[in-house]
């Protein structure tokens, strides 16, 4: 049984914002820190799977949609995933990455004291890339929690860049936000599972520094735009909410 883990989701290769997150004082005392995806698919994809990956067991890794992109695109199973970073991304991985993200599970159950069972996953439990968000309607969560476990009370999730928890037939539903890419707020987003508690985080760091630092290490050709639009959270809650919406099989609105 795991005491307490830090869930880190859509970390979307921003070193400076993951290394703000691993120093935080509750992360360093977790038992576990668990991602719940899409890792590595941004502007300094390398050292952020590098500096995970030297992080041991200490980490447990879901796969995301945009990891099995990667090793999708680097691979040439496919050369179109609709992120114009990610081609760019996947070209700079080695033989070693490719095959780690390749091999990544999706979900993933973990026992946390306080919890149970808790699924872990990225889009939904039964898809990397399903769109829930945090009015979606009772009637899609009955579908996509179908299939799971009666002891699964806690299913966390990510994929949609927005800090959300709620109740959905029973079960908690929670999604941390995004450590690297977020909507609506900046900072990097992330979870505490402790104690039967979830708590929202969200750590603050110089991101001007980080824009600096990542120019220097990066030679995707947008950084300078790419930085500027995720980091500073360009994107508001009520712009991602509407774009998203269309995807989470509600109804269509009436004209």
């Amino acid at each position: 049984m795991i005491s307490s883990a830090a869930v880190l989701s859509d970390i979307h290769g921003v070193l400076p914002a993951l290394e703000a997150v691993l120093a935080e004082p509750a992360v360093q005392a977790a038992d576990r820190i668990v991602l719940t995806g899409d890792i590595a698919a941004g502007p300094q994809p390398v050292p952020v799977l590098d500096c995970l990956l030297a992080l041991g067991d200490w980490v447990t890794w879901v796969r995301g949609n945009a990891d099995r992109e990667l090793a999708e695109l680097a691979r040439g199973e496919t050369d179109d995933v609709g992120d114009p970073i990610a081609p760019w991304a996947a070209r700079q991985l080695g033989a070693g990455h490719v095959d780690w993200l390749a091999r990544l599970p999706h979900p993933v159950t973990l026992d946390i004291a306080g919890f149970g069972d808790v699924v872990f996953c990225h889009g939904t439990p039964r898809d990397d890339e399903e769109v829930v968000v945090v009015d979606s309607r009772l009637d899609r969560w009955a579908e996509i929690l179908a299939g799971l476990p009666e002891q699964a009370m806690t299913v966390v999730c990510g994929h949609t860049h927005m800090p959300f928890t709620r109740l959905a037939h029973g079960r908690l539903i929670v999604n941390p936000g995004s450590v690297g890419m977020p909507y609506g707020r900046a900072g990097a987003h992330w979870a505490l599972l402790a104690d039967g508690a979830v708590t929202l985080r969200r750590t603050g760091y110089d991101i001007e520094a980080a824009r600096a630092a990542i120019h220097d290490q990066s030679d995707y050709p947008d950084v300078v735009e790419w930085t500027d639009y995720f980091l500073y959270s360009r994107a508001t809650d009520a712009e991602a909410l509407a774009a998203f919406a269309p995807r989470d099989g509600r109804p269509a609105a009436e004209p």
